[in-house]
Formats: structure tokens, C-alpha cells, sequence
């Protein structure tokens, strides 16, 4: 699972940055950007900083909140998360592992009948999952629209 938080999770956050330093250096905007071993070092540190500071919470979520996990099944969602999240990386899709772990640990759990999730829980992720995109873009927008105005860019 750690091979493929680091094929996806890492690659997510560091891509943005590479094509920011790459507009910053070269004055251009391109269709790739450099990824070198330096931003590969600070998204790794970057996952162990958000691990240490709020990893625990998704992790009580995914460990027991959701559906009551035994070591067997939790292994079977974390080889399936695994697995789905490294076929996606292959593929160039980027993808949350996280929502995938959630996915694979609702499995686990349907698999034992529906009563076995909770489903008030199992809600609320999906409500959030519909909050966070749209939220996330609004931020990404209004960001940009900032940075243009006080940096004067195109």
C-alpha cells in the first residue's frame, strides 16, 4: 500500500508544483514539467507531514468506523486498494487512494450484509465526496484570480 500511496499520492501533489517551478524558470507555460528527485523529497515529506498532523482521523474512519475490520479483511481492502489505486497510477489517472481504501472497506463490509456498515458514517463520506470537488474548484479559482490580479499574469 505504501508503493502505491507513493505512485499516486505523491505524484498528485508534487505535479502542480513542477509546473509552477517550470513556469517560474523558464517564463513559459508547457505541456510537461521536470519532476526531480528535490520535489519527489518534499512530497514525501509533504505525506509524512499530513500523516503525523491529521492522518489518524481518516485512519480511525477507515479502521473502524465504517464497518467493523478483523486483520483477514483488512487485508483484503488493502491489497484491493492497493491494486485499483497502481492500476490507475499505470494509467496516468489521477485518483484518491483514499477513496478507494473507503470504497474497498465498504466492500469488505457489503460483503458481510449492508447491516454490517454504518451507514451514517458511510453518508457522511459520501456527502463529503460531493462537497469537496466543487469546493475544491471554487478555491482553485478564486486562488488564481488572486494571484493574476496581484501578479499581473495571464
Amino acid at each position: 500500500m505504501a508503493y502505491a500511496h507513493g505512485s499516486n499520492e505523491v505524484a498528485n501533489g508534487i505535479g502542480p508544483m513542477a509546473a509552477v517551478i517550470q513556469i517560474l524558470v523558464t517564463r513559459e507555460v508547457s505541456a510537461s514539467s521536470p519532476i526531480t528527485p528535490f520535489l519527489l523529497l518534499i512530497g514525501s515529506f509533504g505525506m509524512v507531514a499530513g500523516l503525523a498532523t491529521y492522518g489518524y482521523k481518516v485512519m480511525a474512519t477507515l479502521g473502524h468506523k465504517i464497518t467493523e475490520l478483523t486483520p483477514t479483511r483488512a487485508y483484503c481492502a488493502t491489497v484491493a486498494t492497493a491494486f485499483v489505486t497502481v492500476a490507475a497510477s499505470g494509467l496516468g489517472l489521477p485518483v484518491s487512494s483514499t477513496h478507494i481504501a473507503v470504497g474497498a472497506v465498504m466492500g469488505v463490509g457489503i460483503a458481510r450484509g449492508i447491516g454490517a456498515l454504518d451507514l451514517r458514517v458511510v453518508g457522511g463520506i459520501i456527502v463529503s465526496w460531493f462537497i469537496t470537488v466543487p469546493v475544491g474548484a471554487l478555491l482553485g479559482a478564486s486562488i488564481f484570480h488572486l494571484l493574476r490580479a496581484v501578479f499581473s499574469i495571464e
